[in-house]
């Protein structure tokens, strides 16, 4: 028994359990934060549990760190349940690693949080870029005087008229009145031949005449809303309809400052602070492009030094705090629109999609260069990084494959980084994929994997038992494409032979209940107590959706014109007028591109040296992949043009469509056909692929009753290169 060992033994009950508990939270900031901690003593501890994310603002953490020794000083990252400490010299660093290692402190909301500190050599996190106001936006401070918040205030009556026409009774999460006209959420739009009696309050007169005498404003707004906001309370992302008001949306924060967000469809998030008694002003692309709205949460990442007011909240992590909200209101005033909508933003327009429809390839060959420039080339730029978001398998995925006899021959059409390749160790199991990097991952992970196409995959016809094709049939352009790529999976099949396919959904909220991609908050938030973060519900997240990143340095934040020619990766080629989905979001149309932003890239995700300046924020790149996303039944009629198919199965699974079916060659053949999470394999090209290569030097010797032999049918005829 080692040194370390007897300590252990000898430790009583209680220091135990603190001591498995400080190797747990080293471990967690490893594994999923990448900080690696010493047992060595250095003058910088990572502190678990003390972070924004838990809820432990700057005020409340420096005075107890202060107690140990004079710190130099303390990082916070925003959204993130640890923070960083830096003592100026190594002997109060380490009074600090003794003395406050399992200290328990209460955080705003009166929670008992647990500290556990660690030695690190350098602190580190990820460098966020620098970030604007988005185009249009403006923010003026002290708009109105103390005396004016109060007559606005007290002018909105919240209790003695709740059956009036002005009062909204249909929101659960916060109080509404509505004036001039009636907002209508159902559909977002206000009926223009119904206007409200009486038209917008009285004691709002004189303000907007002083703000269109000082030039704020431009048009004298004829309708209002007035939200009220309670701690913890916030309103979705959203544009205010195009058609329903014109350019100019003003909205008054009184009794509380706020943060909102502002996020653009390529992922580019910008919070900004709206202090109490500001005026918030959107015009041009943050109005029109643009999503803007409140999380939902008790307090705001704010900047700590006490110049800072109004704007974008920083991202320097020495210079975070957290803020408690208070009880919020706000007056958000708007012109109705009495005509369309001819903004610059037609792809994101509801006044001009009806007359602008998403172009669509009118070739097999037009869609073969679509297919090669937003799925192939991406997939093959981003394969790293997507790989290391591809890890945690679907539960009925698994559940399928668990399912198939002892021996079985598998196929893996669009396998990925092989995730399912693996699962059953009573299968022998093949994969391939169109990219080059993908298969190479599989290979370095032991796995048999091979490249082609989905359309001509080399493998004898008859010769699986089963077939999956995860999270790949919608990336082909066309519905023949998507057909015959469906009917590839079938020749595959023996006899009674089954297949699993899953494509994403059009439909991402389905029997009144939202998907997991839209509803859960991608935001780390540890939990009380803990400096884990719920892995398990984060990793489903990552493979139903990737992950918005950086931002790419050619068009990170596309111009207006990438909304009208269609992204800034379009090529001439296919001349694609497709729209841009805005991540976690519902779709609007069935064939989009959906942005991946590539984190990991040299250069970006840099250790920062302890404390040292800020380095370049150069964004990572962004890139767009051609989707097709299935409505219901839309799946099922593909396999159903198909001969010898049955469909067992069909199903929705957290924003996927889902098919088992088998074929019948002689007999009944089963497919499955899923509508399953949003996760992607890719691969996409014409038949006779020249790059083309055996799963592996040799074929592995598998110890299944009869799949070697069987796996030596499989690969005859299979073009050597």
């Amino acid at each position: 028994m080692d040194s370390n060992h007897q300590n252990n033994y000898k430790l009583n009950k209680t220091e135990k359990k603190f001591l498995r508990k400080q190797i747990k939270a080293r471990h967690t900031l490893l594994r999923h934060e990448g900080i690696e901690t010493v047992s060595c003593a250095t003058q910088i501890l990572v502190v678990a549990n003390g972070g924004l994310g838990n809820g432990v603002s700057r005020n409340q953490l420096l005075p107890v760190l202060e107690k140990c020794g004079l710190v130099d000083a303390l990082l916070m990252p925003p959204n993130k349940p640890y923070s960083f400490v830096r003592y100026k010299t190594t002997e109060e660093s380490k009074k600090a690693y003794v003395t406050l290692n399992g200290k328990e402190i209460v955080d705003d909301l009166g929670q008992k949080i647990i500290l556990y500190l660690n030695f690190v050599e350098k602190a580190q996190w990820k460098e966020l870029e620098l970030q604007a106001l988005p185009p249009g936006l403006m923010v003026v401070e002290e708009i109105i005087s103390s005396e004016e918040e109060k007559m606005l205030l007290e002018g909105i009556n919240w209790t003695e008229d709740t059956d009036s026409q002005n009062f909204q009774k249909s929101l659960k999460h916060r109080r509404v009145k509505h004036f001039g006209y009636e907002f209508y959420y159902e559909n977002n739009n206000v009926d223009k031949n119904k206007p409200l009696p009486g038209g917008l309050p009285d004691f709002c007169d004189s303000i907007l005449e002083k703000w269109l005498k000082e030039g704020f404003i431009k048009h004298k707004p004829d309708q209002l809303t007035v939200n009220q906001y309670e701690p913890g309370h916030g309103i979705p992302a959203h544009i205010d309809t195009h058609s329903a008001f014109e350019d100019e949306i003003v909205s008054l924060s009184l009794g509380s400052e706020i943060v909102m967000d502002f996020k653009h469809p390529d992922g580019v998030t910008v919070p900004v602070m709206l202090p109490r008694r500001s005026l918030l002003l959107m015009t041009g692309e943050s109005r029109y492009l643009w999503t803007h709205g409140i999380t939902p949460r008790k307090f705001d990442t704010i900047q700590a030094s006490k110049g800072h007011k109004s704007g974008i909240i920083t991202s320097d992590v020495g210079d975070l705090t957290l803020s408690k909200r208070g009880i919020r209101t706000s007056f958000t005033f708007r012109k109705v629109r009495q005509t369309p909508c001819n903004c610059s933003y037609p792809l994101v327009c509801d006044s001009q999609m009806k007359e602008t429809p998403s172009s669509f390839p009118e070739s097999n060959k037009e869609a073969s260069q679509l297919e090669q420039e937003y799925v192939h080339r991406v997939y093959e730029e981003i394969a790293g990084h997507f790989s290391s978001t591809r890890h945690t398998p679907w539960p009925r995925v698994v559940e399928f494959l668990k399912a198939l006899p002892s021996g079985s021959l598998v196929a893996d059409i669009g396998c990925g980084n092989g995730k399912y390749l693996g699962i059953n160790k009573e299968l022998y199991m093949i994969g391939c994929d169109r990219s080059q990097n993908l298969v190479d991952i599989c290979r370095e992970r032991q796995f048999q994997a091979f490249i082609c196409d989905a359309l001509a995959v080399p493998v004898r016809s008859g010769s699986c038992d089963a077939c999956i094709s995860i999270a790949v049939i919608h990336h082909f352009a066309t519905a023949e494409r998507r057909v015959a790529a469906t009917q590839e999976l079938v020749r595959l099949l023996r006899p009674g032979g089954k297949a699993l396919i899953y494509v994403w959904a059009m439909e991402q909220e389905y029997n009144k209940k939202k998907s997991k991609y839209l509803r859960e908050n991608r935001i780390s938030q540890g939990k009380k107590g803990e400096i884990n973060n719920d892995t398990s519900v984060q990793e489903l997240l990552v493979e139903q959706m990737p992950v918005v990143g950086n931002q790419d340095s050619a068009c990170s934040v596309p111009s207006t014109n990438d909304f009208q020619e269609g992204g800034c990766n379009s090529r001439e080629v296919t001349n694609s007028k497709l729209p841009i989905h805005t991540n976690r979001t519902s779709f609007h149309s069935q064939d989009l591109l959906v942005p991946w932003h590539l984190q990991g890239n040299p250069g970006k995700n840099k250790l920062v040296e302890p404390f040292g300046a800020v380095g370049s924020h150069d964004p990572s790149p962004v890139f767009h992949r051609y989707y097709h996303v299935f409505c219901e039944g839309e799946l099922e009629a593909a396999c159903q043009t198909l001969s010898n198919v049955r469909i067992l199965q069909s199903y929705y699974d957290q924003g996927n469509w889902s098919v088992n079916t088998n074929s019948a060659k002689l007999e009944k053949l089963q497919m499955s056909i899923s509508r399953a999470p949003a996760c992607v394999s890719h691969w996409v090209t014409p038949r006779g692929n020249q790059n083309a290569k055996e799963p592996s030097d040799t074929v592995r010797k598998s110890q299944l009753p009869g799949a070697r032999s069987r796996a030596k049918k499989v690969w005859s005829g299979f073009p050597h290169t």
